[in-house]
């Protein structure tokens, strides 16, 4: 009796167990359908903002998209209508294939890539059709001998020429296209009798799909790139000077300096001089694109795209003292704000006036014109001269009052960390403190004469402790942050002459319009002098 009860028993718990699993089942994808439903709830309210933010950003991709549907409408057209499919046959498709793959955002991109597939299905056609011809002349066995080593040797030798560098960067895809087509005409024409007609209307509905594309990109509403990569030269001279600005009144006005380093990437700082720093990949696009583009312009003067690269060049490595300027508002050890506050009205004027040159660069690209000869004004020698006065009136904040003073605190700082070794090892304190500088080395002697196991765990803790005693016990080591703050700010000034130079180049050759007071007097010319603007602003050593 007693093990049917328990089998009973265990019969009523397993059912009691398979009820409570189902039930923790039917809860676990239930609380996955409600997770899931709250994600999905707001998903078209996302999508909408996302496709409205993209459209609003540019309004020209609408416009794009627009232009790409119509022309894939036109070639479709000749799949579609009885009569022009009659005449082009299944090859029409491929007009379908290149509007696909040719259109694209700009004139000079479309351009590149129109001509380099038309031209490069031209080469390759017409030499297939040579070594066809040749291989009609011999027999079958010989025929795929020679068509086999027609393709091995065209295939190594185009292969081979994308690596020289002029060719990859401007002919590439031409390249390839001319590899493929050429390859489809040679091999299909050892098995297929009609493929010279098949090449044929390949070729037409290849020209009929480049048209399309080149009237798209050239008529309505053309996007040239290289107005685009004038207007990203514009932007990054203004997000420079942005950046700048932002970057001198945080540092003397930001209450919370030390939360500055958990910032995202949406600080403004950052994002003055991020596009700078990634422009690089793009000014090289844009200008290869811009390269392909026709005179264009009222005057037609040629667009000197090598001009803005050089441009975009210079002004990465003003970029780069100004990401430098930036860091110092994240380092480790900050000058105290009493300190600052002594030099903060020279470098906020002295950033304001390389901020007023960056802007009027800028202005001036903008408009075509050549900049102002006051663009560097007595203002910014005159700010340089009162951060100067401004150092030269605290020496001892730089200097120190006594040198024996420094060695003395970093012998006490390793003492120190001596003494909290001992205490944590042993329990045992020290009995005196050297003031000297050889208790630091007699602390690195000590390190290196104990265990290993023991060093490797006691270093990771004691060598940052030992690092910022030593380095917040010296009497300097305050204005050293700001030293390097401002010897920055002097480095751009510096930096501001090659920039003024290179933008004024660009005007010399795209020929800009010269600089008037009256609209009604501006003329234009191509040529200008250049003016030498060298470190003509900078203070001389030895002044105040």
């Amino acid at each position: 009796m007693f093990p049917k009860v328990h089998a009973g028993m265990e019969m009523k718990m397993d059912d009691v167990r398979i009820e409570g699993s189902n039930k923790t089942e039917g809860n676990s994808w239930e609380k996955h359908l409600q997770i899931f439903s709250q994600k999905t709830k707001g998903c078209p309210g996302l999508v909408w903002q996302t496709m409205w933010k993209v459209g609003h950003d540019d309004p020209r991709r609408v416009i794009h998209s627009l232009k790409v549907g119509l022309s894939l409408s036109l070639v479709s057209l000749l799949y579609l209508a009885e009569p022009l499919f009659n005449g082009m046959g299944q090859s029409a498709i491929w007009a379908v294939m290149t509007v696909v793959v040719v259109l694209e955002f700009t004139a000079g991109a479309t351009l590149c890539k129109g001509l380099n597939r038309g031209f490069g299905t031209l080469l390759a056609g017409s030499l297939a059709f040579f070594i066809e011809y040749i291989a009609n002349e011999s027999g079958k066995v010989c025929r795929a001998i020679f068509i086999g080593a027609a393709v091995f040797l065209v295939g190594a030798a185009a292969t081979y020429m994308r690596f020289v560098p002029y060719i990859k960067k401007n002919y590439d895809y031409g390249v390839v296209i001319f590899l493929l087509t050429f390859n489809l005409i040679t091999v299909s024409s050892y098995r297929v009798d009609n493929v010279l007609k098949i090449a044929h209307e390949r070729f037409y509905t290849i020209a009929i799909g480049c048209g399309v594309c080149l009237l798209m990109s050239l008529l309505i509403f053309p996007n040239w790139s290289g107005e685009d990569l004038h207007h990203s030269t514009v932007s990054k001279l203004e997000g420079l000077a942005r950046s700048i600005q932002a970057c001198v009144d945080e540092y003397f006005n930001d209450p919370n300096l030390e939360e500055t380093g958990n910032k995202s990437a949406e600080d403004p700082i950052y994002d003055g001089y991020k596009a700078v720093l990634d422009s690089k990949s793009i000014d090289e696009t844009l200008a290869l694109h811009a390269s392909w583009e026709p005179r264009h312009s009222r005057n037609c003067y040629r667009f000197p795209w090598q001009q803005y690269v050089k441009l975009g060049v210079v002004l990465r490595h003003f970029g780069y003292t100004v990401v430098a300027l930036h860091g110092c508002l994240q380092t480790e050890i900050q000058t105290p704000r009493s300190v600052r506050t002594l030099f903060k009205d020279p470098c906020i004027r002295l950033a304001g006036e390389v901020s007023k040159v960056l802007i009027e660069l800028a202005d001036s690209t903008r408009k075509r014109c050549h900049c102002s000869p006051e663009i560097l004004s007595d203002h910014l020698h005159e700010a340089l001269h009162d951060l100067n006065k401004a150092i030269n009136s605290q020496p001892r904040l730089f200097l120190g009052s006594n040198n024996n003073q420094a060695t003395n605190m970093l012998a006490i700082a390793a003492a120190h960390a001596e003494k909290h070794q001992k205490d944590q090892s042993n329990g045992v304190s020290l009995s005196s403190v050297k003031t000297d500088s050889s208790a630091l080395l007699k602390w690195k002697t000590k390190m290196a004469a104990e265990n290993r196991p023991k060093e490797a765990g006691e270093r990771k803790f004691l060598r940052p402790q030992l690092s910022k005693i030593a380095i917040t016990s010296l009497e300097f080591s305050e204005a050293l942050p700001f030293a390097a703050f401002a010897s920055l700010l002097v480095e751009l000034v510096a930096k501001l002459d090659r920039v003024i130079e290179e933008v004024e180049e660009l005007g010399r050759i795209a020929c800009f319009k010269e600089y008037n007071n009256h609209d009604e007097d501006i003329v234009v010319t191509c040529e200008r002098p250049r003016r030498n603007v060298a470190h003509n602003h900078l203070p001389s050593h030895g002044t105040d």
